[in-house]
């Protein structure tokens, strides 16, 4: 179900520039270094400001990029959110300061990816077939832990009311999806939603061991059913459903397996979705009490899927950089073409786009 109507007595809250007349919630995909695309839309939306962001949910990538959004908001508007994401995609790239172990973990984590399978460091790739992270990485260092504790203020996003977050993790013992919100966020949350656990130990968080927040919900949808005021939600998508081609080498065998099993509780969501919108509009459900959410998408398309077939996933700045700027141009069409029907109508089938 995707949870009971609300009534709205106030203006919708959110993080909102002075022109922004529409309240959106944001779903933001995980994806390696393709979160450099949902830097790029972000980045965009944030320019252009027309849209008020209510909530943002996100996994791995896409809660590294809610909560720096986030804390650059509260510290700048649109304006310092923009220069938060811009800093920290600089600050991990693999030209922004890391020391050689955590560039070599953190090009690793991004191979992981890699429709190519080439991976930059070739020994740690094959070590790590037979040896966990436990043995590879004993001291976990983890390159993520001091850019996020660098450029995040923790407690100013904790105390935040005005725009509400969801962060996707997985608990290991259960296998559920566990999603924490803006008030409880600190560090280890935002590793664990972004933790491969064949790169870095499971994080626990009161005592019990969590994963990456992909394996359970990329991103996770129905908060955005039942914690918000607005009908629509816009997903950012970096990981593609489909790829016509066959693999049949054992790591295209392994990363398409990695895209599906990451896709499949979003497809879940989105036929719910579907199919609580058509109850509605044949009368079978209320629209008193049911929600209508009103569904769009922004996606890399075949540009972003070509990177991936053909690049290493090297975690270079100027990879960073095109693909911020396929981002842009992605978000620059989507609102050109669609920002009229936001609140109006859905703007993404999803019978025919993922049924």
């Amino acid at each position: 179900m995707t949870g009971r109507a609300k009534t709205i007595s106030h203006p919708v809250r959110g993080l909102r520039s002075p022109n922004a007349e529409k309240p959106v919630s944001l779903a933001l995909q995980g994806g390696g270094a393709h979160g450099a695309f949902t830097w790029g839309v972000l980045d965009y939306l944030l320019e252009d400001g027309r849209l008020a962001i209510e909530a943002i949910t996100g996994a791995s990538a896409g809660s590294m990029n809610a909560v720096v959004l986030f804390e650059g908001w509260l510290e700048g508007g649109r304006d310092g959110a923009r220069e938060q994401l811009r800093t920290f995609w600089q600050r991990v790239s693999l030209d922004g300061g890391l020391s050689p172990v955590q560039r070599s973990l953190f090009d690793r984590m991004l191979s992981f990816w890699s429709v190519g399978g080439v991976t930059n460091h070739l020994w740690l790739d094959a070590w790590s077939r037979v040896a966990s992270p436990y043995d590879l990485n004993p001291l976990d260092i983890n390159p993520l832990r001091d850019a996020l504790s660098e450029l995040i203020d923790f407690d100013r996003v904790r105390a935040c009311t005005d725009a509400k977050l969801f962060i996707a993790a997985t608990n290991v013992w259960t296998g559920k999806i566990r999603l924490f919100t803006g008030p409880e966020l600190t560090v280890d949350h935002v590793l664990a939603s972004a933790c491969l656990p064949m790169i870095f130990k499971a994080v626990e968080i009161d005592s019990e061991p969590y994963w990456d927040g992909g394996y359970s919900g990329n991103p996770a949808l129905f908060p955005l059913f039942y914690e918000t005021q607005a009908d629509d939600i816009l997903l950012v998508q970096i990981n593609p459903i489909e790829r016509r081609t066959t693999p049949r080498t054992p790591q295209e065998i392994q990363n398409r397996l990695t895209e599906i099993t990451f896709n499949a509780h979003l497809l879940q969501e989105l036929r719910a979705i579907d199919f609580v919108t058509r109850l509605i509009d044949e009368g079978k459900l209320s629209k008193q009490d049911y929600k209508r959410v009103l569904m769009h998408r922004i996606h890399g398309g075949e540009s972003l899927d070509e990177f991936a077939a053909a690049s290493r996933l090297s975690a270079k700045w100027e990879f960073f950089e095109t693909l911020r700027d396929l981002g842009r141009e992605a978000a620059r069409s989507w609102l050109t073409e669609n920002y009229q029907n936001v609140g109006e109508r859905s703007t993404v089938d999803l019978r025919s786009a993922y049924s």
